[in-house]
């Protein structure tokens, strides 16, 4: 029998006591770490070069923690390890009330343009024990599905239908076909569809050049922003970093390197934490190209080169899950999108406008940031500070 984990848009085991929020701030600590951890595997990986990298580390993070309630052995080992999780720190219970926290915090920050959760498919033939399902219930609030995977067209439907609910019609093809001999399927998804809090003017919006490479420059269509933004110019990585609001608690991080290899190689959350600090108000003018990102990544190779091997081979031991033998994951796939408004009604970006002329004549000039080579971007709500999608824009037309 096989499980298989599936994971849209976007382990552990211990000793000693800690408290509630130290837990979370544990757990939310190795989330970040985790996140360019993978990024990093994903970058390097041979699937990965010359193209676009977007994916939700949040969205990984809580599958694997779901499976590792599960997971027994060197198996739940392998995955706790994974995802950073410090054994002598932390136990299961204290990372499965961990996200509890975390998940509840996302529902109560989440506005209409964001959806995030957890979800089981579970054959009708298969019979997971009480307290697994109780757990994911309880802590990852998974809604719960019973489905015959014998009947694989019927099934594959039913998790494409539930993810295109939930995800606003951006993921509709989770699940290409199913294989009879799945008894589950986890899933964790993300969707998030924003809009500026100061819109681009469209009427400023133009074609030009976007520099791939040296050698290599594609048209792209570029939109324009005059406003006071945060920044920071990191000397050491040689990265203009720009906070872009958008109208919710959630904001955008743009990463402009001189050299991408520098940043991919260095960037962790001290980084981050650094450059939110440091930044401060200025004038920019902004160029920034018009994207639009839907990528879907098997992880099975990448997570396995992270130590993370067990889980998808006869070596398996998911008797957390059932007594039945045999459990192991076949696939774990990942999808994610990102539907960004890029401008808003050529009316609301005139009343932008007009509200700052008055102000025009004591600023200084504008500073302009052209995102025309490739840079990197994280989306991230400011409440908890959780990466919900973090890549790389290599090329703004594929």
């Amino acid at each position: 029998m096989m499980m298989r984990a599936a994971v849209g848009l976007w382990v552990l085991s211990a000793v000693t006591c800690v408290s509630s929020a130290n837990s979370v701030s544990l757990v939310s600590e190795a989330n970040e770490a985790f996140s360019f951890r993978l990024y990093r595997q994903l970058a390097a990986h041979a699937d990965s070069q010359g193209k676009n990298i977007f994916f939700s580390p949040a969205s990984v993070s809580a599958a694997l923690a779901m499976l590792s309630v599960g997971a027994q052995g060197e198996t739940h080992h392998q995955l706790f390890s994974g995802l950073g999780f410090n054994s002598s720190l932390l136990t299961q219970t204290d990372v499965d009330q961990a996200f509890q926290t975390l998940l509840q915090r996302a529902n109560n920050t989440s506005q209409e343009d964001a959806s995030e959760g957890t979800a089981m498919f579970v054959d009708d033939y298969f019979k997971p024990k009480p307290e697994f399902l109780q757990t994911l219930k309880q802590s990852y609030f998974a809604d719960g599905f019973n489905v015959d995977f014998n009947k694989t067209t019927e099934s594959a439907d039913a998790i494409n239908k539930y993810m295109e609910e939930k995800t606003n019609g951006k993921i509709d093809k989770l699940v290409e076909d199913v294989d009879a001999n799945t008894v589950m399927y986890l899933i964790s998804y993300v969707y998030y569809k924003g809009k500026w809090a100061t819109p681009f003017d469209p009427e400023l919006t133009k074609e030009d050049d976007f520099n791939v490479d040296e050698n290599t420059k594609v048209p792209a269509v570029m939109m324009n922003l005059e406003d006071t933004l945060h920044a920071y110019q990191d000397q050491e990585l040689n990265t203009t970093v720009l906070q872009l609001p958008f109208n919710s608690s959630y904001y955008m991080l743009l990463m402009l390197p001189d050299i991408m290899v520098t940043l991919e190689n260095a960037i962790c959350p001290n980084h981050v934490t650094k450059w939110l600090k440091a930044m401060s108000p200025r004038r920019y003018n902004v160029d920034i190209p018009k994207f639009s990102i839907k990528t879907s990544y098997k992880l099975n190779d990448v997570l396995s080169e992270m130590g993370m091997t067990d889980m998808f081979g006869d070596r398996a031991i998911f008797t957390g899950i059932s007594e039945e033998e045999g459990l192991f994951v076949s696939d774990l796939v990942h999808q994610a999108t990102l539907d960004v408004e890029a401008e808003a009604e050529a009316e609301a970006a005139a009343s932008t406008r007009s509200s700052s002329i008055e102000l025009t004549t004591a600023l200084p000039a504008p500073i302009p940031v052209k995102f025309n080579r490739p840079f990197m971007v994280i989306i991230t709500e400011s409440n908890t500070e959780k990466i919900l999608f973090l890549g790389k824009i290599i090329n703004p037309i594929i």
